[in-house]
């Protein structure tokens, strides 16, 4: 049975929460600050993480996100809150959520959007590790390496990487990129994906070989295995 971690400060939304995702036939453990959410999260290995953006006791939902990347905690975390804007679901993904739904949400959503990040860390580490030409990639141990040598990613730039690489050779659109591995329909406004793709260019390129990841234009980009 999958487990998710609940962090809600308020308890009839907890337990609304609750309710939508034990009908899922999910195992689900709640708590009400970010301190208790760090602490479990640490202590146990959930499938996923629902989290409240607005938290008391000093550490809201962005600081737990830090928290727990910065601890190499790389559990899916999908962010709920009552700031929509497009500047505060960027904020969230960039602090290392994997989605974000806004307040009010719908129960089915909530429950597809937490089963389809479930069902995404399966397959994940369904397979051991991903290798193509200069880069592999350990899914279980969320490491990589170019050229033999261990590159230091962040959770989503190692998300990045690894969507790169499944799909290599092949152009892949920002569109594609940014529903699948943020799991969110694209917004033009955004240039999150550019952001994350140039961050990701410095930490696994030289300068004395040909580049790994190409800019297609007009369309996206390529990671190229050879």
């Amino acid at each position: 049975m999958a487990t998710v971690l609940v962090v809600e400060d308020d308890p009839k939304s907890a337990d609304a929460i609750c309710a939508i995702l034990a009908e899922e036939g999910l195992r689900v453990t709640t708590v009400q600050d970010g301190a208790a959410a760090f602490l479990q999260a640490k202590d146990k290995d959930f499938d996923a993480i629902v989290l409240d953006r607005m938290l008391p006791g000093g550490i809201d939902g962005v600081g737990v996100l830090d928290m727990l990347r910065k601890a190499g905690i790389r559990t899916p975390v999908l962010i709920l809150s009552a700031l929509s804007a497009l500047e505060e679901r960027v904020r969230g993904l960039r602090a290392g959520g994997d989605d974000y739904l806004a307040k009010p949400f719908e129960p089915l959503e909530l429950a597809a959007r937490v089963m389809a990040l479930i069902r995404r860390r399966v397959a994940e580490t369904s397979s051991i590790s991903l290798e193509q030409g200069r880069v592999r990639i350990d899914l279980i141990a969320r490491e990589a390496w170019v050229d033999g040598q261990k590159i230091d990613l962040q959770a989503r730039e190692l998300q990045l990487l690894a969507y790169l690489v499944r799909h290599h050779d092949r152009p892949v659109s920002r569109a594609m990129i940014f529903e699948d591995v943020w799991g969110y329909r694209y917004d033009q406004r955004t240039n999150v994906i550019d952001v994350h793709v140039t961050r990701l260019r410095r930490k696994i390129e030289r300068g004395d070989l040909p580049p790994l990841i190409e800019t297609v234009r007009g369309t996206g980009y390529v990671f190229r295995s050879a």
